[in-house]
């Protein structure tokens, strides 16, 4: 089976998305406030996560297809939200303005719940899946999103505002609210594979180091990237008075930070080189830790 690319990849998961909320009878224009923040662009790195890693386990990545467009419909709501005046108060995303500076705060609020409750049908009416593993997938998309995952992670972030936290507390803001979407983006697809419990272990190891990569980086980039290549004003975590890497361990601090666990993810991905061609999950930590947007 010849695999595909990353930026292959991207292009089947942009021209899935493009058109991929219909319109509706009701005539409210909510739809097109959803596919609004769909068609902002983006990395895609959720769901390309999803269907790397099925090919790094010799799986077709079409199995997982109708999962990563959910995933991203899941983590384009969270932006959605995220950006809202009671929370970051963000005007542009992506270099677009955000949905609640186009539809309205409450028109934006109800596309990411639209959209949040339109990735679960997406995968309960996969066909490509047995029953048992959308049960799984679901499950654990269900976790990975909510109250333990990405929305308890989030909450625990903006209680800390204008508050001195520790870096344990900092990890655990991180680990849940950008984790656990980044972790689902592997294991969903190890659930597809149907790995031992030795290779799902790895795996989860692997995916925790990525994921405090890619919050270590993004506390980098907020404080020295360049606005262009962002898409959105720099130093909004200081602004909104957060603790990132970079407030409680300085520059160096933080990029040392970011190296160990690119080194921790990369000893943890290097122990299935003897059953799978894992340069895919190798390519993925350096874009992770090389990148500038």
């Amino acid at each position: 089976m010849l695999k595909k690319s990353m930026n292959e990849l991207i292009e089947i998961i942009n021209n899935n998305l493009d058109g991929i909320i219909k319109s509706s009878p009701l005539n409210t224009k909510l739809e097109e406030s959803m596919q609004y923040s769909l068609d902002a662009g983006g990395k895609r790195i959720r769901p390309v996560l999803v269907l790397l890693t099925l090919e790094v386990l010799n799986e077709n990545y079409k199995k997982g297809l109708q999962i990563a467009l959910a995933l991203e419909m899941i983590h384009t709501y969270s932006l959605i939200h995220d950006d809202l005046p009671a929370m970051d108060n963000d005007d542009f995303r992506r270099g677009k303005l955000t949905n609640h500076k186009v539809y309205g705060e409450w028109k934006a609020i109800l596309a990411g719940d639209a959209l949040l409750t339109k990735a679960f049908e997406l995968i309960a009416n996969d066909k490509n899946l047995e029953a048992e593993t959308k049960v799984k997938v679901i499950s654990r998309l269900a976790h990975d999103s909510g109250n333990l995952g990405m929305v308890g992670g989030q909450t625990l972030d903006m209680d800390s505002e204008n508050t001195p936290i520790e870096l344990h507390t900092l990890e655990q803001i991180h680990k849940a609210k950008t984790g656990a979407l980044l972790k689902f983006s592997i294991l969903s697809a190890a659930d597809i594979a149907n790995v031992n419990d030795e290779t799902l272990n790895t795996l989860d190891c692997f995916s925790e180091h990525l994921g405090l990569m890619f919050q270590i980086k993004d506390d980098l980039l907020d404080v020295y990237g360049d606005e262009k290549k962002l898409g959105k004003k720099v130093g909004s975590d200081v602004e909104n008075h957060k603790s990132t890497y970079v407030s409680l361990l300085g520059k160096s601090g933080a990029e040392e930070k970011l190296k160990y666990h690119k080194d921790a993810a990369i000893d943890a991905v290097n122990q299935l080189k003897s059953q799978y061609d894992v340069e895919p999950l190798l390519e993925i930590v350096d874009l992770f830790y090389s990148r500038d947007h």
